[in-house]
């Protein structure tokens, strides 16, 4: 990919637009570590620029929070995952729509459809704490989701960054709206070369992606919105981790919302929502590669279409009563075809082949959701959803159904102290997990009709919030046990542990069901140590066991430490990010999950950012960043394998990038 540069000397000289900042008006700019300021509730700006580099896809957005990581396989779509856990037991919204990805070795998790400043906030839910957002989510929720605007005019925001390794995003967001109705409309693009590692290795992870977004509303009253929203968007990225490129990733959505307020005394507000989402992937070994000497030309052309309905009703049953229920109905299926041939004219001509459907799935839900203000400092929230899951496999000797009738419930009590400096919380949580598209058609149901049993997982979460002045902070623990755990395996051999195996290409796969026990907690603190000088930290730890097999659970993350200074002043604001990794050295070598397998123990690392901003006008800000500042040599423990990429260095782990800069510069309307 060849790229137009916009270097920072042109950035310097904007500050001679205004020389003279708005110091009155002047805030924090650089999101370096979120920190929860509700029980079990985390709330961030997502148009806010972020260090380490803002974030091109939902994944790398997430990495700042405490708990989270990211499975790097190459520049960009990384799998998410939140105290050890990923894939479907992470479940991750967009406007009220929930979908999969296409690929079936996850090159496409949902995240890698997200250019997080396209949207307006991201709401974490830790744990089985909220029935509102489906099932099997045990550890827990993430919302991307675009506040309603109603100011009138015209307004938005457009911002470019350009950084290291040729990488260049741009981004317009833009609104219009009167009494009668808005229209929004979003537009990104962005672009990256490979990057080198902090041993000056290049890794092979090229990418390009694009969309655009279109909502228009009419609000015939001040308490009724129609509205209409379309998404499409296109990328293709290089991976280091695997013999294939993503060379299509195809998205279009839409969606029909219709909310109304104020409907009765006790019926406050209802939605419903009714949304489409078919994703097109192409993958092969040559459009973005050298083609292996030993291998033919291979193409793969897997794609899926998600239809659903949601209905939530919001409810006032008393002063110090408030219910939320509602229905969720989703259907799913997901097809492939692929191509191989001595030529790249044999290979491409898959898109003549007929398509093979591998799973159909459909479910219907219905939840409810309590809270009781039981008194001015105590409150209690309940829930309880149930969920009628079928899934249809194919590719067997028959197609095999499989039935599921899903439970999640949860209670939480949380207390405010008198004066508000504190406020606890202490809740439990009952989840069940169906197999997901990945565990359905891969070792588990591929060769045999039996299938994984649901996962169930039981899990206690409690912590702390306080206020104190200037200072703020908060500890959320959880302690889960979780039965029919699912367990993947991958190797060149069987597992000897794992029944159902089956070979592919030059390997093996297995999964089943085990027990496992998982306990930790995340802890964060923010204040000011001066009028100019604020400290921000936070800290999470993992543990987990696999109970069946006697040992450490798989693809557990290490402890991970994060703590930044920041000083606000005259004209600038400046800050000094270090994050600490500790070593696991608790693995299961060839065992994990879908997304990941550990095969090797990792050290611990040290990397340290710098970043400073400016305000130049009200309406122009310039950040600037420079990230691994030492070119520290590292990978992260949930990182993938490397793979042998013809014409790029051996690597056992997908490396993080080393040293890094950029300059990112935002104007509002």
């Amino acid at each position: 990919m060849k790229h137009s540069h916009i270097y920072l000397g042109f950035c310097a000289t904007l500050l001679s637009v205004n020389t003279v900042a708005d110091t009155q008006n002047q805030e924090e700019v650089v999101v370096t570590a979120p920190t929860m300021k509700a029980p079990l509730t985390l709330s961030i700006d997502a148009k806010a620029p972020q260090q380490p580099m803002p974030a091109n896809d939902g994944a790398a957005f997430l990495k700042t929070t405490a708990g989270f990581n990211v499975i790097r396989k190459g520049g960009t779509s990384g799998d998410p995952v939140f105290r050890g856990q990923a894939a479907s037991r992470l479940n991750v919204v967009l406007d009220g729509m929930s979908f999969g990805g296409g690929c079936g070795s996850r090159m496409d998790p949902p995240t890698a459809y997200i250019f997080p400043e396209s949207y307006d906030t991201v709401t974490i839910i830790k744990g089985p704490q909220t029935v509102t957002q489906g099932a099997g989510h045990s550890a827990g929720v993430v919302l991307f989701e675009q506040d309603q605007n109603t100011q009138e005019g015209l307004s938005g925001n457009v911002s470019l960054l350009t950084a290291a390794w040729g990488r260049m995003d741009a981004i317009a967001d833009v609104h219009w709206g009167n009494q009668q109705g808005f229209v929004d409309l979003n537009l990104t693009n962005a672009t990256s070369d490979d990057y080198e590692d902090g041993a000056g290795n290049e890794v092979h992870s090229e990418y390009e992606r694009r969309s655009g977004s279109v909502r228009v509303g009419y609000t015939p009253t001040p308490v009724t919105e129609f509205s209409l929203d379309y998404t499409l968007s296109e990328a293709q990225a290089a991976y280091a981790d695997r013999g294939m490129d993503g060379v299509i990733f195809d998205r279009e959505s839409y969606g029909l919302t219709a909310s109304h307020k104020g409907i009765s005394e006790h019926l406050q507000s209802a939605e419903v929502r009714v949304y489409h989402t078919y994703i097109d992937h192409v993958m092969d070994n040559y459009s973005l590669r050298d083609k292996p000497a030993m291998m033919g030309y291979m193409v793969s052309n897997p794609d899926r279409t998600t239809d659903g309905t949601n209905v939530t009703l919001e409810w006032t049953l008393s002063d110090m009563q408030t219910l939320t229920t509602g229905l969720a109905w989703q259907k799913d299926e997901h097809s492939n075809r692929s191509k191989m041939g001595m030529t790249r004219i044999m290979a491409d001509s898959y898109s003549n082949l007929p398509r093979t459907v591998d799973l159909k799935t459909e479910s219907l839900g219905v939840f409810a959701e309590l809270e009781q203000q039981l008194g001015d400092q105590t409150r209690w929230i309940s829930g309880l959803r149930f969920d009628d899951w079928e899934a249809e496999r194919f590719g067997l000797a028959a197609p095999v159904t499989a039935k599921e009738n899903l439970v999640a419930a949860f209670t939480r009590f949380e207390y405010d102290f008198a004066d508000d400096s504190v406020t606890t919380y202490f809740g439990i949580g009952y989840t069940e997990r169906p197999m997901d598209y990945w565990e359905a058609v891969s070792a588990a149901g591929l060769t045999t009709s039996a299938q994984l049993d649901p996962e169930a997982t039981s899990q206690v979460d409690l912590g702390f919030l306080w206020r104190q002045g200037d200072w703020s902070g908060s500890v959320s623990a959880f302690y889960g046990q979780v039965n029919n755990y699912v367990l993947v395996y991958s190797g060149m051999m069987p597992s000897t542990r794992l029944s159902s195996c089956v070979s592919r290409m030059m390997s093996v796969s297995c999964s089943g069901n085990i027990d496992a026990t998982r306990y930790g907690f995340e802890a964060d603190v923010k204040g000011k140590l001066t009028e100019t000088l604020s400290l921000t930290a936070n800290l999470a730890w993992v543990r987990a066991y696999n109970d069946t097999h006697d040992r450490g659970l798989a693809q557990t993350p290490p402890l991970d430490l994060t703590v930044s200074l920041e000083h606000q002043g005259a004209a600038w604001t400046s800050g000094i990010v270090a994050r600490y990794i500790a070593e696991q050295d608790r693995i299961d070598v060839g065992y994990g999950s879908i997304v990941g397998q550990d095969f090797s123990a990792t050290g611990d690392a040290a990397i340290v950012s710098v970043n400073t901003s400016r305000q130049i006008n009200n309406k122009l800000r310039l950040s600037l960043g420079l990230d691994n500042l030492a070119d520290v040599d590292y990978a992260e423990h949930l990182s993938r394998a490397g793979s042998a990429v013809e014409g790029y260095p051996v690597i056992d782990k997908v490396s993080e990038p080393g040293r890094t800069w950029w300059a990112k510069l935002s104007y509002s309307l």
